[in-house]
């Protein structure tokens, strides 16, 4: 039995466990263990999104239960001391753990550059208990500043100095800014009592991107509300002030809350793992071209705590996501090589595309594209790609389960319009007032489907009329150059459409287009433009493929003719009472849409009846929960369907 134990559930930590599990699938004999002192792994470049409360705390944390259900790996809870390299054991406080191979992907942890009082008075933005620290702090000190009597003392409660203006320095910057009116709104502050610094010993902020970039984000930042103060240095941080230097002199000033955002170093456990092997730059391990540590080829340093230069850069690779993702698969592979002894390993070639900073949820900038090639996109543009390769990380990590958590979190529930969007995606109609349409939806494809069984749907063949008439009725109109008399083709459309008009004595082609030289879109009117209403008007979508399939399957064939009618029947009152009822409201929702689909694309559909899809769309997610059964058998569906052991190991599930 091979052991291979993984230190840290940060990015590559957990990606380096789960692709070496899909690697080794099969395997008996490879036991994984991942280790971390906290029982879930969490988003850190999202925790300025907490500290500001723009999102709840639970969408930037994800339980390692959940991650790796179903998979071979060991998920421990503990907090390693140190790493005996000769014996190859991992000592805990609950225990020792001895291994094969070793994966060190324990992270960073913030550096505080000897500044004097900056570990014991500023709040740092590097962890789940940090932002969820801050974010109560901050709304504290908006809580105190309404009760202060003294003005003085109020503006300095209301005084927030960041230091650095890095990535996650510019991004908690400006969520900050974003947030403060509503916290003077809701505890009846003026917004000028409130006073915002960001600063830092560089020259610009986020030096990574390009200057021009830079020089936007600053100039955002100050739109904002944000005084930056770049070029100074902060030499003391105490309970209620800060000291800046600028040009070698120094000034103290009232502070009331400094938030710590100034660089990283490597994990104290990477320092400590230092000690034997080579390291350098804040604690960052040195590795060869596998990833692994000279002199320690069963010992593989992961994301943070690399420290490699690849072959044809000028540089280390850089601490950012991209480096802990990429250096999770190339050790996954070469782990992989190194238990089974089959395959050769790869060098670490890391192809970094770009960077991105959002300064608030409504403004981004980005710089992106391939290695080499990179460019600059429009703020929107920038927080679009933001939310991709956030979900692009949710897919392979939790798969659908995150991804539908992510989107609720960042489109459907957002505070105070909060986002690139606007906030136009975010939910406010209550739910109760879609309760009538639903019921008025349910009860027509109930007269739908009612009206098919008077017709005698289920005795006798009737889709060659209903199929053909309507199909003569469009070919009639556009091969008319004026008005011809097309009342039994009409007649025959409106049994399949269930329009109100029975007969029509002239019709007018609007358009008929074709779309990327393979599909008919085409809209016409049974009557003169002047005289028609929505019930004239008919669309349908011409797609060939279902074309051929109900000419050569389905109409030559009275007993295929019959199954598809009995099924179309069935269906409609089936919809029609699951919707009346509030039952299963997704699914019958769902096949609404897919039954008009299928009508548009055969026969046309009337626009007066188009009222039916969208009103299928407004209560597709969600709409039995209120006043329909979906409010009881939802819940005990959903929880027997997550005991389901391949739903859990697929996330084929949502919270």
């Amino acid at each position: 039995m091979k052991h291979v134990l993984i230190l840290g559930a940060g990015y590559a930590g957990v990606l380096t466990a789960k692709k070496l599990c899909r690697k080794l699938r099969g395997r008996g004999d490879i036991e994984i263990t991942l280790i971390d002192r906290n029982p879930y792994h969490t988003m850190l470049t999202e925790l300025h999104e907490v500290a500001a409360h723009r999102v709840e705390e639970d969408s930037i944390r994800m339980d390692l239960s959940r991650i790796f259900t179903g998979r071979p790996v060991r998920v421990v809870l503990d907090e390693i001391a140190g790493i005996d390299f000769e014996q190859k054991i991992a000592a805990g406080s609950k225990g020792e753990y001895p291994y094969d191979y070793l994966v060190l992907a324990s992270g960073s942890q913030p550096t505080f550059f000897g500044v004097q009082g900056a570990e014991s008075h500023a709040y740092t933005l590097w962890s789940y208990d940090d932002a969820v620290t801050l974010r109560e702090r901050l709304e504290d000190s908006f809580r105190r500043a309404a009760r202060e009597r003294d003005p003085a003392e109020r503006r300095r409660i209301l005084t927030f100095y960041v230091v650095g203006a890095g990535f996650t320095g510019v991004e908690m910057a400006g969520e900050l800014a974003e947030d403060v009116p509503f916290l003077c709104e809701r505890y009846g502050l003026e917004r000028s009592l409130v006073s915002l610094y960001d600063v830092d010993i560089l020259e610009r902020t986020v030096p990574i991107l390009p200057e021009r970039l830079s020089g936007k984000v600053e100039r955002r930042l100050r739109r904002m509300g944000v005084e930056v103060l770049l070029g100074t240095g902060v030499r003391e941080i105490g309970e209620d002030y800060i000291v800046l230097e600028r040009d070698g002199e120094q000034e103290r000033r009232e502070a009331g809350t400094v938030i710590w955002t100034a660089g990283i170093e490597s994990s104290s456990l990477a320092h400590q793992a230092g000690e034997t092997l080579k390291n350098a730059r804040r604690g960052r391990i040195e590795t060869d071209a596998y990833l692994r540590a000279p002199g320690h080829e069963e010992v593989y340093i992961a994301g943070d705590n690399i420290l490699y230069t690849p072959r044809g850069s000028q540089e280390p690779v850089p601490q950012m996501v991209e480096n802990c993702e990429q250096s999770a698969d190339t050790i996954a592979h070469n782990l992989a090589c190194a238990i089974t002894g089959s395959g050769e390993p790869e060098e670490y070639r890391p192809k970094f595309h770009g960077v991105m900073v959002s300064v608030g949820g409504r403004y981004g900038v980005a710089h992106v594209g391939l290695p080499g090639h990179l460019f600059a996109l429009p703020s929107f543009l920038a927080m679009f790609v933001k939310h991709f390769i956030n979900l692009v990380y949710f897919v392979q990590v939790m798969g659908y389960n995150k991804v539908v958590s992510y989107l609720r979190h960042e489109f459907f529930t957002i505070r105070r319009c909060r986002s690139f969007l606007g906030g136009h995606f975010s939910n406010r109609t209550p739910s109760f007032l879609l309760v009538p349409l639903r019921v008025w939806l349910g009860l027509c494809w109930l007269y739908e489907g009612v009206m098919k069984i008077v017709e005698g749907w289920l005795n006798s063949p009737k889709l060659t009329g209903f199929f053909g008439g309507a199909n003569a009725f469009f070919q009639e109109i556009l091969s008319s150059a004026g008005a011809r008399n097309v009342t039994a083709a009409v007649d025959a459309v409106a049994s399949a459409t269930s329009s109100a008009e029975e007969t029509l004595s002239s019709g007018v082609a609007l358009f008929s287009y074709r779309i990327l030289g393979y599909f008919d879109l085409t809209l016409v009117s049974g009557s003169e433009v002047a005289s028609s209403t929505l019930a004239d008007y008919a669309l349908k979508f011409d797609f060939p493929l279902i074309n051929w399939f109900v000419s050569t399957l389905i109409l030559p064939y009275d007993g295929v003719q019959l199954f598809m009618q009995i099924f179309i029947v069935v269906a409609e009152i089936l919809i029609g009472l699951l919707l009346v009822f509030g039952l299963l409201t997704f699914p019958a929702s769902g096949l609404s849409l897919v039954l008009q689909f299928m009508f548009v694309c055969t026969t046309g559909l009337y626009l007066s009846t188009f009222w039916m899809i969208f009103a299928a769309i407004a209560v597709l997610i969600g709409g039995g929960r209120t006043l329909g059964l979906d409010y009881y058998a939802m819940p005990w569906l959903k929880e027997r369907w997550q005991r389901v052991n391949f739903v859990r190991k697929w996330y084929l599930y949502h919270d």
